[in-house]
């Protein structure tokens, strides 16, 4: 019961990486707001960790400044509190020339990979600095440290969250609010057939042999890792872009 008592907000909430979060942090004890474009299926996940008392679900795109706003008060309003948020949502693109992605496409890798990080940020750190501290974390990659090719802009994003990620640390250190980072390796996801452009044994096996481990990272990876920065067994942890990536960026 690591996070006892915490009220946490995770953003894509509903599927991937940010399901094993979800799942995870109420085994741990927190109450979770499961926060997701889709609503249906953040209404499943809510019901499936417990329903009422122990996850909630929110229809939201996080990507626009008055969903962002509202998600972050509809926590306070719902929990009476907010102790942890989780900028998971994430979008990819296909491999690609980088100057062939469409316009279009780069918009929303930018809305929903950095926009909506600094839109959460604006709305959360107020009330952060107001109870006296908070845990920020952060999805980021493999792609901000050790690019892929034909994955240009995806991993520029993901640069972004790692530097947006460290420059928040220092400058929030001092209000006792921790910003940290997770770095995953291609997971077993929705996303991972958008990375690899086709699901194939071939790619698959091509993905594979550049993860030293053998393979790819699990929800439940990311969830217990989240877990841990996100608890009080991390207090002296922030600005931290932990990999979680079988050993790739060795």
């Amino acid at each position: 019961m690591r996070l006892k008592d915490k009220v946490a907000v995770v953003t894509g909430g509903a599927s991937g990486f940010g399901a094993g979060i979800c799942t995870t942090f109420v085994a741990e004890g927190a109450r979770v707001l499961v926060a997701d474009r889709d609503g249906d299926a953040a209404r499943a996940m809510a019901q499936r960790l417990g329903g009422e008392g122990s996850a909630h679900a929110l229809q939201v795109d996080v990507a626009d400044e008055v969903g962002a706003r509202a998600m972050i008060d509809d926590a306070f309003e719902r929990f009476g509190r907010l102790d942890i948020l989780v900028n998971n949502a994430g979008v990819g693109h296909t491999p690609q020339p980088l100057e062939d992605l469409p316009e279009d496409t780069f918009d929303r890798i930018a809305a929903v990979n950095m926009k909506a990080i600094y839109l959460a940020m604006r709305a959360v750190v107020p009330r952060f600095k107001a109870q006296g501290g908070g845990v920020v974390l952060n999805m980021a990659s493999t792609a901000g440290v050790s690019p892929r090719p034909r994955l240009a802009w995806y991993n520029a994003s993901k640069g972004w969250v790692i530097t947006a990620t460290r420059a928040c640390a220092v400058e929030l250190a001092p209000f006792g609010i921790r910003v940290n980072a997770l770095n995953p390796v291609a997971g077993e996801t929705p996303m991972l057939k958008t990375f690899m452009g086709e699901d194939t044994p071939e790619m698959r096996a091509k993905f594979l042999a550049t993860i030293p481990l053998g393979r790819f990272s699990t929800p439940e990876d990311l969830g217990h890792a989240a877990c841990f920065l996100c608890s009080d067994e991390a207090s002296m942890i922030t600005g931290v872009c932990m990999e979680v990536d079988g050993g790739r960026c060795i």
